[in-house]
């Protein structure tokens, strides 16, 4: 297992190529996408390009019908315990979408379910216990949305980058705990990579913005993986473990 820390910006910045990488370094063909409704991850000329059968899952029907027409699309809920798709999948992936789900473990154990034998699957989501996305945990939504549309523009709920409740089940830096939550699903995990700091919060805020950053650079030198904001997690199913596995 491989365990890093970063600053939050590379987390956005690098998600799409870490994915990109790692279909042309594993040759996943079966792709998942989970929760990419109006903005699938990967452009159609990308798939195509790599002959890929790639399928994007959201729950909301709306939220699908924004993305282009000629992906494939699948409207179910994740976390749904009677989920059953055809096949089996070599990828499947999330972004910004586990934070959303309120039970991260039937949303990883369905995503198990899924994978192809050794299959791989890659989370990447805002973690507890960031100041913004605990105020966002505990605050009543119709309060938490207003906030959010103060301090960032554009996430207004008609348009592409609308923000939906948020819950953080199972989102959590690379502490002890989370890794054996995964490894008792039956996942090895390959890589966790917990990033600090959360700048676009404050970008109204300039003084409160210049200590964030000063306390995230220390951070980065001194990780707590409790205080990440973010993180990526590749796992990868573990057939040799699955006798061990209730109800999988």
């Amino acid at each position: 297992m491989v365990i890093k820390y970063d600053f939050s910006n590379k987390a956005r910045a690098t998600s799409t190529d870490y994915l990109a990488d790692l279909i042309k370094k594993t040759g996943a063909k079966r792709i998942l996408e989970v929760g990419g409704g109006a903005n699938p991850t990967f452009p159609l000329t990308f798939v195509k390009q790599h002959g890929l059968e790639y399928t994007v899952l959201d729950i909301s029907a709306d939220e699908l019908g924004k993305a282009p027409g000629d992906y494939v699309k699948v409207c179910a809920d994740i976390t749904s315990k009677q989920l059953d798709l055809p096949g089996r999948y070599d990828l499947i992936f999330s972004k910004m979408l586990a934070e959303h789900v309120e039970d991260g473990e039937t949303f990883h154990r369905n995503v198990y379910r899924l994978l192809s034998a050794n299959g791989r699957a890659f989370h990447f989501f805002p973690t507890l216990f960031a100041p913004p996305f605990v105020l966002n945990r505990l605050l009543p939504e119709q309060w938490a949305e207003k906030l959010v549309n103060i301090l960032q523009s554009g996430r207004e709920r008609e348009g592409r980058y609308a923000k939906f409740p948020a819950y953080y089940s199972w989102c959590r830096g690379p502490v002890p705990s989370q890794i054996k939550r995964f490894e008792a699903l039956g996942y090895r995990v390959s890589e966790y990579i917990g990033f600090f700091g959360h700048d676009g919060y404050y970008t109204k805020l300039p003084a409160v913005l210049k200590i964030h950053q000063m306390f995230s650079g220390w951070l980065v030198r001194h990780p707590v993986p409790f205080l990440c904001s973010f993180a990526f997690v590749l796992l990868q199913k573990d057939e040799c473990d699955q006798a061990r596995i209730c109800n999988v």
